[in-house]
């Protein structure tokens, strides 16, 4: 392999120095004040602050309803993950084999990406409108009364849904390629083989997915531990308190709505802990059954 020749040592170092400004300026700064914000009570008027210690992760931490939104945090990323990989991965499977007008079907579900998050929070309130919804009216013939925005687990299971809705195309898109990129004379072997499509499918086409799927499992449980607070913010109704929330957008209520930047930050550090070790355990033990050769 040639390597580069730099007419200067330093023009490297050029090159990258805007990149490593927007992530010193965009990610490092932030944090950096986040954790020193997270150990005072900051005034929030800006006049002062009191250093507390471990205050504020103590009363986060011990907080009975921070409890429970963290275990609906858990649940709501599994439920979003799971479902968001397991629809794209069907329909990116069942695109591959369509043969006439592939390019309409697969248009028709890559557009739902181009949608905002608030936006798709605001067509999913549409559809479970209380008055107008189709999927309420839908549900009311299994005699189903959906009260969205009022009812704990009826918000819940549409901010799951529309939050589901969202992700299904970005799935769709990579595991589409994925499954055309397998080579013809491959797929061919394992016909031969195995003449039962659905074992063809475990034993051929998912593991040649494993890099893809892997990739994909962080974008998702990303996705749905932050990216989804568009559709959080839009379907509860400002009414958090009478509803199902997610730790990034307590960390958004405590901090900007209720003023207590200090417990807000320790909520964000709390968070970015998390996040931290669930990134670590990814790499470290998912990504040994990956195999990219």
């Amino acid at each position: 392999m040639k390597r580069v020749q730099f007419s200067s040592p330093y023009l490297p170092y050029l090159f990258l120095a805007p990149q490593m400004a927007i992530i010193f300026v965009f990610f490092y700064w932030p944090s950096v004040q986040a954790i020193q914000s997270s150990f005072y009570l900051e005034d929030p008027f800006g006049f002062g602050s009191t250093f507390v210690g471990l205050s504020n992760y103590s009363d986060a931490l011990g907080s009975a309803q921070y409890q429970a939104i963290a275990r609906f945090t858990v649940v709501f990323t599994a439920l979003v993950t799971f479902l968001s990989l397991g629809i794209g991965m069907l329909l990116a499977v069942k695109a591959d084999a369509v043969l006439k007008g592939s390019a309409a079907y697969k248009t028709l579900l890559i557009w739902v990406y181009a949608i905002a998050p608030p936006v798709a929070g605001l067509m999913g309130m549409m559809f479970f409108d209380q008055h107008i919804g189709p999927l309420v009216k839908f549900a009311a013939l299994f005699g189903w009364d959906m009260k969205v925005g009022l009812n704990y687990n009826d918000t819940a299971i549409a901010m799951i849904i529309v939050s589901v809705w969202k992700q299904i195309p970005y799935n769709f898109i990579f595991i589409l390629s994925g499954l055309q990129s397998i080579p013809a004379s491959v797929r061919e072997a394992a016909a031969i083989d195995c003449r039962s499509g659905t074992r063809r499918f475990w034993t051929m086409t998912l593991p040649l997915l494993a890099p893809t799927a892997f990739f994909l499992l962080v974008i998702n449980m990303t996705y749905a531990l932050f990216d989804t607070f568009g559709v959080i913010d839009v379907m509860v109704k400002d009414k958090a308190a009478n509803n199902p929330i997610t730790l990034v957008y307590k960390v958004y209520m405590d901090g900007f709505r209720g003023n207590d930047l200090g417990g807000s930050s320790a909520q964000s550090v709390i968070l970015m802990i998390v996040v931290f070790v669930l990134t670590i355990f990814q790499f470290r033990f998912i990504e040994r059954r990956v195999h990219y050769n």
